[in-house]
C-alpha cells in the first residue's frame, strides 16, 4: 500500500511538471500580444485547465490505461519506468527550455517500461500506432487550419480600420485561450488519470471494466491547474516571441486552431501533444504572413526535440524498471 501512495504521488507530480511544462502552450499567445500579464494568463489557463473533466469523456484516459501497453503486464516496476522516463525527459528539456512533448514522453516510458517486463508483445500496437501517427497529423492540422483561418480572418476584416481589428480581436482572444486551456486540459490531464487508473487495477483496488474514480480526475486536473499556475516562463519565451511575432489576430487564429485540434484528438480518444498542437498552429499564422517570419531554425530544434522525446523517454524508462526488478 506504501508503495501505490508513493506512485500515485509520483504520478501526481508528473502531472504537476506536465502543466508547468505546457503552460506555454495555453498563455504563450495572450503574453506575445500582451492581452494579458504573464500572471493573469496563468491564473485564466489553470482555470479552464481544472474544469475541463466537466467537458470532456475519458477516452484518452481509456488509451493510456489500456491501450498502449497490455494491462496484464503493468505492475509497479512498469508504472515507476513510465514515471522516471517522462519526469526525467521533462526535467532535461523544461531546463533548457525546449518546449517537448510530456505526452510523448509518458508513452515512450510506458512502452519501454512494458517491453521490458513483456516483451514486444506486451505493446497494444494500433493504440500506439494511432498515437504515433499524431506525432505527424497533430501539429500539421494545427498549422493548416490556422493558415486558413488567418486567410479567412484578413479577407473578412479587410475592410475595417487595423486599431478597431485590433480591439476586436484583444477581446476575442479570450475565448479562443480560454478554448485551448480546456483542451489542453481535457487531453494532457487525462493521461495521468489512465496511469494512476491501471496501477490501482495492478493493486486490485479497482473491479469490473475500466473506470477511472472521480477522485483521480479531480486529483489529475487539479495537479495540472496548479502546474499550470506556476508556470514555465523560459518556454512561454520560446512559444511566444522566438518563433514568430504574433498580433491579437493571428493569436485568435493559433488558439482556435489549436483548440479544434484537440477537442477532434480528445473525443477520438488519442493521446496528442498540446506542445506539438500549439507549435504547429503558430508555425501556421506566421506563415500565412510570410515565409520568412517564421523563425525555422528554432522550429527545426523543436522538431528534433519531438523527434528524439519517445526513444530517449523508452530507453530511461526500461533501464529504471530493469532496475527496481532488480532492487525488490
Amino acid at each position: 500500500m506504501t508503495l501505490l501512495v508513493l506512485l500515485i504521488a509520483v504520478a501526481l507530480a508528473f502531472d504537476f511538471m506536465n502543466g508547468r511544462n505546457d503552460a506555454a502552450n495555453s498563455i504563450a499567445t495572450i503574453v506575445s500580444t500582451r492581452v494579458l500579464s504573464p500572471r493573469a494568463a496563468v491564473a485564466w489557463a489553470a482555470f479552464f485547465n481544472f474544469v475541463a473533466f466537466m467537458v470532456f469523456g475519458l477516452n484518452v484516459a481509456s488509451t493510456i490505461g489500456k491501450g498502449i501497453i497490455s494491462p496484464e503486464v503493468i505492475n509497479d516496476h512498469v508504472i515507476m519506468g513510465a514515471l522516471a522516463g517522462a519526469i526525467s525527459w521533462q526535467v532535461v528539456t523544461g531546463y533548457f527550455g525546449i518546449p517537448s512533448s510530456s505526452s510523448h514522453a509518458l508513452i515512450g516510458g510506458l512502452v519501454g517500461a512494458g517491453v521490458t517486463q513483456g516483451g514486444m508483445g506486451a505493446i497494444v500496437w494500433p493504440g500506439l500506432g494511432k498515437t504515433a501517427g499524431a506525432i505527424v497529423l497533430s501539429p500539421l492540422t494545427g498549422m493548416v487550419i490556422a493558415l486558413l483561418l488567418v486567410l479567412a480572418v484578413s479577407w473578412g476584416f479587410m475592410r475595417v480600420a487595423p486599431h478597431r481589428a485590433d480591439a476586436i480581436f484583444r477581446k476575442v482572444q479570450f475565448i479562443s485561450a480560454s478554448a485551448y486551456a480546456l483542451g489542453h486540459g481535457g487531453n494532457d490531464a487525462q493521461k495521468t488519470m489512465g496511469i494512476i487508473t491501471a496501477l490501482l487495477y495492478a493493486h486490485g483496488e479497482l473491479s469490473g471494466d475500466f473506470h477511472v474514480p472521480f477522485w483521480v480526475i479531480v486529483s489529475c486536473n487539479g495537479a495540472m491547474a496548479l502546474g499550470t499556475y506556476l508556470g514555465g516562463w523560459r518556454i512561454v519565451r520560446t512559444m511566444g516571441s522566438r518563433i514568430t511575432r504574433l498580433s491579437p489576430m493571428q493569436g485568435v487564429c493559433a488558439e482556435t486552431a489549436g483548440s479544434i485540434t484537440l477537442f477532434m484528438a480528445t473525443g477520438l480518444g488519442i493521446p496528442v501533444s498540446t506542445t506539438q498542437t500549439i507549435t504547429g498552429a503558430i508555425v501556421g499564422v506566421g506563415a500565412a504572413r510570410r515565409a520568412s517570419a517564421v523563425r525555422w531554425n528554432v522550429a527545426r530544434e523543436i522538431v528534433v526535440a519531438w523527434v528524439i522525446t519517445m526513444p530517449a523517454a523508452a530507453l530511461i524508462g526500461a533501464a529504471i524498471s530493469g532496475l527496481s526488478r532488480m532492487v525488490w
